[in-house]
């Protein structure tokens, strides 16, 4: 399916955004991952076991990528930010630029890790863009994916899609994958709600 002119659009929004913010974000999550999602981590490490190839959607600052190499994985960093990708350069990891609705993804992986990422995804896009996250994972490989939880679209200088965890997961078996554990957590800092999700693609 063709991506749309509106995905295109909302994607380099967020882009922008960021090559702006970079820096700043860096500062803001500071040197690891807050205490959830170093436990998603590594159950998703538990799942794939030492030496998996991973790739990462949205490495951002790469803590999360950090934590994972830590746990044994082969992690393949990735952001659509160009600042991201020199601020991980800085300390001596190397990303590649890539847009997870308009660049091929590769593989097949052992896992694929989108963190904090998917939800900047138009809703009519997201079906297509887990399709292509399925198709680039071996059988049993595993992906790990965040969510903001709730109804409808938040706008301003760029959209965040939210999702009810039902219609969410509906979307991922439709895209051939099982869940295997997932989470609610409400942020203690805004209020915001999440949801994570493990699942597993079908053989």
């Amino acid at each position: 399916m063709a991506i749309t002119p509106e995905a295109l659009k909302q994607s380099r929004q967020v882009i922008d955004m960021y090559e702006a913010y970079a820096d700043r974000y860096d500062e803001i999550v500071g040197n690891e991952p807050i205490e959830r999602v170093k436990a998603a981590l590594k159950r998703l490490a538990a799942e794939v076991g030492t030496g998996g190839q991973v790739l990462e959607i949205g490495s951002g600052a790469g803590r999360e990528a950090d934590l994972l190499e830590d746990l044994g994985l082969h992690v393949r960093r990735t952001d659509a930010t160009q600042r991201f990708l020199e601020i991980q350069a800085a300390r001596g990891k190397k990303g590649e630029l890539l847009d997870v609705v308009s660049d091929p993804l590769g593989g097949p992986y052992d896992a694929v890790v989108a963190l904090c990422v998917l939800f900047y995804v138009c809703r009519e896009e997201i079906a297509a863009v887990l399709n292509k996250i399925a198709h680039s994972l071996r059988a049993g490989g595993a992906f790990l994916v965040s969510m903001r939880h709730g109804d409808g679209e938040k706008n301003g200088d760029y959209q965040t899609v939210l999702w009810r965890r039902d219609d969410f997961a509906q979307l991922l078996e439709q895209a051939g994958m099982a869940i295997v554990w997932d989470e609610f957590a409400i942020n203690s800092g805004n209020g915001d709600e999440w949801i994570t999700f493990l699942a597993i693609k079908g053989s």
